[in-house]
């Protein structure tokens, strides 16, 4: 059986900050992600928004890891050259009964380290937007776009750098905790049998059924998973705006919204689909057009020109949600030791947005939690 120091499982952005942070340090890092490339999972199917930290509950770890992860990944681009922009959030207010939900997101915002936001008369977020409709807004002028495949081809690239190994279509089979460390059975076209003193689990959507591959793992330490599917819309015509777009958060939502990417294409979503499966495997990402006519009102009460006909299906993604649909809100799952008992073992859960603006931050959380130096 051969030796390596740190198996990580998962190679989507998360997985692959937390190999990179982890390889840099010195450890001998193996990332085994089941499918054929890095990132095809929900880290290649999100809006690519680089989130400014403003709506998660107060002391919460989305909170504290997006705050301190929008930073970390703002100056890990200038550093590389990857391509971003900074265009701004606005946060619209299209009738007077939602004026005083801006000063409430606003306080909500500081109270989580987010200082920068503005509020914007009607007239002054016209100026900035001529098509919009709105009778208020909040800029969020530290919120982002991001090449997100670019990103996780660097943290490849430095994970291969410092001496770290990404496998390809190698799913873990099974884990067992032993005094040592664990056996690990991966599977695939090139099946490996590892000993490793740590286990990262960052999974993504798999993260609790690869925790229950663990022998040793406590049943009860494992979340459920709830798949809430988020369809996407793009627009056939050019849509007039510069900075992304939010309705004031709803319950259950933050709304159908506006974002733009690298290139300017406008896109619409996403919404919220909770859907059976039993399994990743099984997850159908198909967006139904028929979705698109919950669409066209909710986008025309902040952009009322938006033409009939202009939504087209686009893409969608599956949130890895570990509280039931009742529960409005859940927050990233970062297990260690303390937590469920082996030595060793790191589990990532509910790991959803922000988790790509976070990813550097919860890379630092991992490293923490593993005992290695800052």
């Amino acid at each position: 059986m051969d030796k390596v120091e740190c198996v990580v499982i998962g190679a989507g952005v998360v997985g692959l900050a937390a190999a990179r942070r982890l390889a840099q340090a010195g450890i001998e890092v193996i990332v085994a992600e089941a499918a054929g490339d890095i990132g095809t999972g929900t880290s290649s199917r999100n809006s690519e928004v680089i989130h400014a930290g403003i709506y998660y509950p107060a002391g919460s770890l989305m909170a504290r890891l997006c705050v301190a992860g929008k930073q970390a990944l703002y100056s890990y681009c200038d550093e590389r050259g990857i391509p971003y922009r900074r265009c701004g959030k606005l946060i619209v207010a299209t009738a007077d009964n939602e004026r005083d939900k801006l000063a409430s997101i606003k306080a909500h915002a500081q109270a989580n380290g987010v200082g920068d936001m503005q509020v914007l008369t009607g007239a002054e977020a016209r100026a900035r937007e001529p098509a919009l409709n709105c009778v208020g807004a909040l800029l969020s002028p530290s919120t982002g776009i991001v090449d997100s495949h670019a990103y996780m081809l660097a943290l490849r690239g430095e994970i291969e750098d410092a001496g770290g190994a990404l496998a390809f279509h190698a799913p873990l089979v099974r884990a067992k905790a032993v005094s040592d460390g664990f056996e690990v059975e991966i599977g695939g076209e090139a099946p490996m049998a590892l000993h490793c003193r740590m286990l990262v689990n960052s999974a993504g959507l798999s993260a609790p059924a690869v925790a229950r591959a663990i022998g040793g793992m406590p049943t009860d330490r494992i979340p459920a998973s709830y798949y809430a599917k988020g369809n996407y819309f793009s627009c056939s015509t050019r849509a007039p705006f510069s900075h992304l777009i939010y309705p004031v958060p709803e319950p259950g939502g933050l709304g159908v919204h506006l974002t733009i990417d690298l290139g300017g294409q406008a896109k619409f979503g996403p919404d919220v689909e909770w859907v059976d499966s039993p399994d990743v495997a099984s997850l159908d990402y198909a967006v139904d057009p028929a979705r698109a006519e919950r669409f066209y009102p909710a986008i025309r009460r902040y952009w009322p020109a938006l033409p009939d006909g202009a939504l087209t299906p686009s893409y969608s993604g599956v949130r890895p949600k570990i509280v039931p649909p009742a529960i409005a809100r859940q927050d990233f799952v970062i297990q260690g030791p303390q937590d469920h008992g082996l030595a060793g073992l790191i589990n990532l859960f509910g790991i959803e947005s922000p988790g790509l603006t976070s990813s550097l931050a919860i890379a630092d959380e991992v490293a923490r939690i593993a005992g290695v130096a800052a």
